[in-house]
């Protein structure tokens, strides 16, 4: 397996790293989309979420919570803070190993999304509740 991220955690890549513990490591993003743009990733492998241990997945939010209040606490002027997982090649994910990214926010930095809201019917909004509470139960 060739994991950019493994790498980094076993120390074989340079890394500017900005918390690590014996489950996760967070470190900076090599192409940030704003100042203080940073990763965190559960050190046991996983390529998505599916294959994501949910004690892991704890320990990444928690340390994107820990990393979040000190980029609010610090000397760079931080408003506000977003979290961003892709999970899949369609939705983003560049590099096949779970990764939280922490987005430290100011007004104005150009960072946002996108989209277009869709407004759809409560019929709709409806319907796919059911299909997804289906697939909670085969779960």
């Amino acid at each position: 397996m060739n994991c950019i991220f493994c790498d980094i955690i076993a120390g074989r890549a340079d890394a500017s790293i900005v918390h690590e513990d014996d489950d996760v490591m967070a470190f900076m993003d090599i192409r940030p989309w704003t100042s203080g743009h940073l990763l965190v990733v559960p050190k046991r492998h996983a390529a998505n979420l599916s294959e994501l241990d949910p004690a892991d997945g704890e320990k990444v939010f928690a340390a994107g919570q820990k990393v979040a209040r000190a980029l609010r606490g610090g000397s760079a002027p931080v408003e506000g803070v977003n979290f961003f997982l892709a999970d899949g090649a369609v939705a983003g994910q560049e590099v096949f190993h779970v990764h939280l990214h922490v987005l430290p926010r100011t007004r104005g930095d150009g960072f946002g999304l996108r989209g277009v809201p869709r407004s759809p019917s409560r019929e709709d909004l409806d319907g796919a509740a059911e299909r997804i509470r289906a697939s909670l139960v085969s779960e």
